[in-house]
């Protein structure tokens, strides 16, 4: 889960020399290549629900992260921590440390590796809830006519299954506002067949979701943006089964309409 550059780096150049031989200079040396450019971002956010994959995990929440860029190179923190109507027995709060890194693989083509490592330091392992889950991830970026397109591949080490999401990005300017509208649009599927911690038999689950969603960010100053958001999205077919038994509908998985309030600030 958006970043900008804010330093500019030096340029090392040599100068070229005259000898006495000839009546022509030499050539210039060639320039160094620029350093990668560098910046953290701060960004303190606030949403009315937390949801996760079309799963309700909990009420309004402050979530906020900090993110460390340089170059191509991604890394930071991103954390919630629950206002209102928090779940029983998880976490409070949940920190999730994620990096990533982008490979030109083609004109307007990057594939980029990343991965998420999930903690949940005061969860209870009796009420469901593991305490630390690690899922890779790798997408591949395709931007034509304006629009991009993501497909992505998640693998959760600790709940042993695949996620697969498939999203789609379009700005449109509003050059009279000084701003701009960003829409996105995400569907994907999950089939996890250690959801449940310490059970035996294990337990499967499985399900679908899609989220649709606009932002407003408004530039409040050369570092600072200020970003209103919008989203609905929804779990369906989603299912706990444990061992032989019966398959269970999984009663969080629902449909909600998300408000989002952010503050990113670049230093």
């Amino acid at each position: 889960m958006k970043k900008t550059a804010l330093l500019l780096a030096a340029l090392l150049t040599t100068g070229a020399s005259l000898s006495a031989d000839t009546t022509a200079p030499a050539a210039a040396a060639p320039a160094a290549p620029a350093a990668p450019s560098t910046s953290w971002v701060f960004t303190p956010s606030f949403a009315s629900q937390y949801m996760f994959r079309g799963v309700r995990l909990g009420g309004p929440a402050f979530e906020p992260s900090i993110e460390y860029d340089q170059g191509n190179l991604a890394v930071g923190v991103w954390s919630n921590f629950p206002i209102k109507d928090k779940v029983v027995g998880q976490s409070d709060p949940e920190f999730d440390f994620y990096g990533s890194y982008s490979f030109d693989v083609a004109k307007d083509t990057t594939l980029v590796p990343g991965y998420t490592l999930y903690t949940y330091p005061n969860a209870k392992k009796s009420n469901g809830f593991y305490k630390l889950t690690f899922e890779p991830n790798l997408a591949l970026n395709y931007t034509i006519s304006g629009w991009k397109f993501t497909p992505k591949i998640y693998y959760d080490f600790v709940l042993k299954g695949p996620t697969l999401e498939l999203s789609a990005a379009y700005t449109i300017p509003l050059p009279d506002l000084k701003t701009e509208l960003d829409f996105t649009g995400t569907v994907g599927t999950l089939i996890w067949t250690d959801a449940i911690p310490d059970i035996s038999p294990k337990a499967k689950n499985w399900g679908d979701y899609y989220a649709v969603g606009a932002v407003f960010p408004f530039q409040v100053s050369t570092g600072s943006k200020l970003n209103l958001g919008v989203t609905y999205t929804k779990g369906s077919n989603n299912f706990i089964k444990v061992g032989s038994d019966h398959r269970m509908e999984n009663t969080a998985a629902v449909g909600r309409c998300v408000f989002s309030l952010s503050y990113a600030i670049s230093f």
